[in-house]
């Protein structure tokens, strides 16, 4: 019988901060939705995808290309023509090679119609034969920007492929498209000085999530139809849930980090992973086999997977962190009916659990990103050369003289200010420990556990200052090293993306993305100015 954890009687003292807490919210919650409606409310609208060849999976389209039905020039030409009509829109776009990659589509329908290179164009080789690909700012693609929404890294090119686009490009990807992210990857909201802000293609006056936003806004809005992101704290998955698509945060050490900038050292590398994000959940397992390249066997990336057999649990919050916003309830709504579907369609048993140690997410990510070792965030800020003081930076913001956004000059602060003593360090690092016990006993090698992507929908631009911590719903599984994917569950009554999380243990990602799979055939990817 498996144990489950107990939640101890609430603290005198958390019950008087929750209840001051709650009467913040009750005044300041109405107020700030009002301002920011203000500011934030009036949306432009996205056209709707008229080039058919953007609503096929990536999958689909090598296969068309492959066989011939469809020229790789033709789907690179469908996908430059929506990424054109929509980056005036939604700025998720800050770097293009259009012209080298029709060169390089026109270069694979060549050797198809000459008939050569069946063996290097087959589907074992090149899954993604021809099929256009998005990356991130912070990848390495040679000869495009890499500054990561730096202003003194701008005119900074890549000088040579990060690994993962290699092997996509081995894999008969072509690259047509950078990304936005937010100001060096380190902020749920994509913007920066600059390129500016990107706009949410269901709504522009709300945020695309970071830092990953650039990569989720351009698939969700047809102009790219699959890409790389990076995820040290949710980077692949906030994007992925506050624009309706899938993502995948790999096991940690699945696949390889090199080539990013900035890219996670001393403690930090642990909690990175690159990972997949897409419209169609049948692209995540052949695009992860990708990525992971020799170590998919780690993962038994080719073991078939009997989602009627394998073990379900859920929460529907964190258990009541004091730092972290409640969950909407649309959150939870949805969350639920992803869960009845589950048991109706496949019947299995999906049970509800509490897991206290989730309570303590934002302090267990903090003591493992604090572990030491690495390059200080305020060293990243002045591109390793020298240190920006953060104080300086922020006195020249409030007379607008700053290069750098305020959630980056705000972790540069708190950088200066060590906020756990390395007695709370160790006791939080213990809790982790206790949670990936508890997690394994739990799930095995055969369960999976659905949670909360966000506890907030799609909020408005700037307001994440206001909520910085509610990133830990994700921010818990990089600490954990735990594969997740994002799945989308349909749009909210205001027409915004709901999805939720769906987790398992280490090297179990073919577990986690089977039941994506599945789920997609309930709800999956919903374009924008649709409704579910």
């Amino acid at each position: 019988m498996i144990k489950r954890t107990r939640q101890p009687k609430m603290h005198l003292l958390e019950k008087v901060i929750r209840v001051f807490l709650f009467l913040i919210g009750l005044v300041m919650k109405p107020v700030l939705k009002i301002i920011f409606n203000i500011i934030y409310g009036d949306s432009e609208k996205v056209p709707k995808i008229r080039q058919q060849l953007c609503l096929h999976s990536a999958t689909r389209l090598a296969k068309m290309i492959r066989n011939k039905e469809v020229k790789a020039v033709e789907v690179m030409e469908a996908y430059i023509d929506r990424a054109k009509e929509i980056n005036p829109i939604v700025n998720a776009i800050i770097g293009e090679r259009y012209n080298e990659a029709l060169k390089d589509a026109q270069k694979v329908d060549d050797i198809l119609d000459k008939k050569e290179g069946h063996g290097k164009y087959s589907a074992v080789n090149a899954p993604f034969l021809g099929v256009p690909l998005s990356a991130k700012e912070a990848f390495g693609v040679k000869g495009m920007p890499h500054a990561s929404g730096l202003v003194i890294r701008k005119g900074v090119v890549a000088e040579e492929d990060a690994e993962v686009v290699k092997r996509l490009k081995e894999a008969g990807a072509i690259p047509f498209i950078i990304t936005n992210v937010s100001e060096l990857c380190m902020w749920y909201e994509s913007a920066n000085r600059l390129y500016g802000r990107t706009k949410n293609a269901y709504n522009t006056g709300r945020i695309v999530g970071g830092s990953s936003g650039g990569e989720g806004c351009a698939i969700s809005a047809g102009a790219s139809v699959m890409g790389i992101g990076s995820d040290i704290g949710g980077s692949i998955r906030m994007p992925s849930f506050f624009n309706g698509i899938f993502g995948h945060r790999p096991s940690k050490g699945l696949v390889p980090n090199e080539g990013q900038y900035p890219i996670a050292d001393g403690s930090d590398a642990d909690l990175l992973s690159t990972g997949p994000m897409c419209r169609y959940s049948e692209d995540l397992l052949p695009l992860l086999k990708v990525y992971a390249g020799a170590k998919s066997s780690e993962a038994n990336l080719d073991q078939h997977v009997d989602v009627r057999k394998l073990k379900f649990y859920y929460m529907e919050d964190d258990g009541g962190s004091l730092l972290v916003s409640n969950v909407d309830q649309e959150l939870k709504d949805a969350q639920i009916k992803a869960v009845e579907y589950l048991k109706n369609t496949l019947g299995v048993s999906v049970e509800k659990v509490n897991i206290h140690e989730l309570k303590f997410s934002v302090q267990i990510w903090s003591a493992k990103m604090l572990a030491g070792g690495g390059t200080s965030f305020c060293e990243y800020m002045a591109d390793k050369k020298g240190k920006v003081n953060a104080f300086k930076e922020f006195a020249k913001w409030m007379v607008g003289q700053s290069n750098h956004t305020i959630p980056a000059i705000g972790l540069g602060i708190a950088e200066n200010f060590n906020g756990m003593s390395d007695q709370q360090t160790q006791m939080f690092a213990q809790k982790c420990d206790k949670l990936d016990e508890e997690f394994q006993n739990i799930l095995g090698n055969d369960g999976v556990f659905l949670y909360p992507s966000h506890p907030k929908i799609a909020p408005y631009h700037n307001e994440p200052i206001f909520y910085p911590f509610n990133f830990a719903y994700t921010g818990i599984f990089n600490a954990l090293g735990y594969p997740v994917t994002q799945v989308p569950l349909g749009l909210s009554q205001d027409g915004l993306p709901l999805g939720m999380q769906v987790v398992s243990t280490m090297n179990n990602d073919r577990l986690t993305i089977a039941v994506a799979c599945e789920l997609e055939k309930y709800k999956g990817w919903t374009e924008p100015g649709s409704r579910s």
